[in-house]
């Protein structure tokens, strides 16, 4: 799975904050940005899901949190 880079993130969030798109180019601006989002966030589950226990613990996190964490559908915050 690709993930965007600084610049590439700042890009596409100065994208989606001009004005002067036209309505469709802004819409599909914003629907590339929520799928970004949604597939970093489905990334980041999967990730926290393979954790073994030591790992966890050293970022503050039970596994029952993880699990539960790593549970939650990709469009879920």
């Amino acid at each position: 799975m690709y993930t965007l880079t600084r610049p590439e993130t700042q890009a596409l969030k100065q994208l989606s904050a001009r004005t002067t798109l036209p309505v469709p180019s802004r819409l599909a601006v914003q629907v590339a940005w929520l799928f970004l989002i949604w597939s970093q966030r489905r990334q980041s589950r999967c990730d926290l899901a393979r954790l073994d226990s030591h790992l966890l613990r050293d970022i503050g996190l039970t596994a029952e949190d993880a699990f539960h964490e790593s549970r939650k559908w990709f469009w879920r915050s």
